[in-house]
């Protein structure tokens, strides 16, 4: 674990360079320019709370700072950008009070938490089990209809924001999904577009999907 004089200069973010949920992190930090130390989870299957940065839930990303411990992404980004002088626009999660923006921003992220249980699956070896199966036309469904939906979600956003958790998780999953080969992305079109437009910020150059060494 980091030393106390290291946790009080700057935060620890505990996660994985190939988590889609720890680049949402990441990016958040990268756009609010806030330093941090990287501790990554070196077996993703350990029951160890302490190797996933004390979360008891065995869940990545978690971020220790002076004021305390932070579970999860959306936390950690709240509280990463509570540290961060001057504040940006931020559109968060509740301010989706349209049904486009809340049912994508709730797709978003059962879509990230399918797709994990997809990929440990296929490390447990239980790939072919009707529970997958299900899961992976749940995913298939998910997107679907974000592909039919991103223009309208686009549209929505408050056209002032800075940025906004749903462009990022949203940006995190299209490209994991191809990170991970879990679904060809020919048919997503719109999607696509979406990336390669918001892959023009320096936050996502500088937060590449990598398996760490």
């Amino acid at each position: 674990m980091p030393a106390a004089s290291e946790e009080l200069t700057r935060p620890v973010l505990t996660g994985r360079s190939s988590s889609h949920f720890t680049r949402i992190t990441r990016i958040f930090a990268a756009e609010l320019r806030i330093d941090y130390s990287f501790q990554v989870v070196r077996d993703l299957m350990s029951s160890e709370p302490a190797d996933y940065g004390g979360n008891p839930a065995l869940r990545i990303p978690v971020l220790r700072t002076s004021r305390g411990v932070w579970f999860g992404a959306l936390n950690v980004c709240r509280e990463l950008w509570r540290q961060s002088n001057p504040r940006p626009l931020v559109v968060w999660p509740e301010e989706l009070d349209t049904p486009v923006l809340a049912n994508a921003q709730e797709f978003v992220l059962q879509a990230m938490a399918t797709e994990v249980s997809l990929v440990m699956g296929k490390l447990g070896g239980g790939e072919d089990s009707a529970h997958q199966g299900k899961m992976r036309q749940s995913l298939l469904n998910m997107m679907a209809w974000l592909e039919e939906n991103v223009g309208a979600v686009l549209a929505a956003l408050p056209p002032q924001r800075d940025l906004s958790f749903l462009e990022v998780s949203l940006y995190c999953l299209v490209k994991h999904l191809e990170f991970r080969s879990v679904l060809p992305m020919e048919p997503y079109a719109k999607l696509k577009d979406f990336c390669q437009r918001f892959a023009a910020r320096a936050s996502v150059s500088e937060t590449p999907f990598r398996f760490d060494t």
